[in-house]
């Protein structure tokens, strides 16, 4: 028997509602690896850089901080758009994003990456995504970390 919680919640949740996972519980641990290394060349590079309000003339041949999210941002649309996942874009909101960079990206890199998703987590009628991503170079030489959570809220 469940009980029922008129409260900011919302009428007729229950604690089923609350604590109930959408995703299934074997997502935690899944990777998705990049496809094709991501060839980074001094245009994109300019291209990343102007998109961002950078100058991209200031190092042609040394990309911006953030830039390796472009390889990172590739692996999040695959697990988000696996229909086997369950994720509908339209209930996911973006709740934070660390990056820790270990070795600029330059001009003439070839990144590779692979997204784990490290965890879920449901509380309060949502599931929390942790997925960590490591970028490196196709020798091995790793690029950087990041990390991100997404929430999910489970069709209604």
């Amino acid at each position: 028997m469940s009980t029922v919680f008129p409260s900011r919640l919302g009428v007729g949740y229950s604690w089923d509602n609350v604590c109930a996972m959408a995703l299934d519980p074997s997502l935690a641990e899944r990777t998705f690896a990049t496809e094709a290394p991501y060839s980074v060349s001094r245009e994109k590079i300019a291209e990343f850089a102007s998109a961002i309000g950078a100058d991209p003339d200031e190092d042609p041949d040394s990309a911006p901080f953030t830039f390796p999210m472009v390889v990172a941002f590739a692996l999040m649309g695959r697990l988000m758009g696996d229909p086997d996942v369950g994720i509908e874009l339209r209930n996911v909101v973006h709740r934070d994003e660390r990056i820790e960079q270990i070795r600029p990206v330059r001009a003439g890199d070839e990144l590779v990456a692979i997204l784990t998703v490290e965890s879920l987590r449901a509380a309060a009628g949502v599931d929390m995504i942790a997925t960590r991503t490591d970028i490196s170079t196709v020798g091995g030489e790793a690029v950087c970390t990041a990390t991100a959570t997404l929430v999910h809220r489970g069709a209604a």
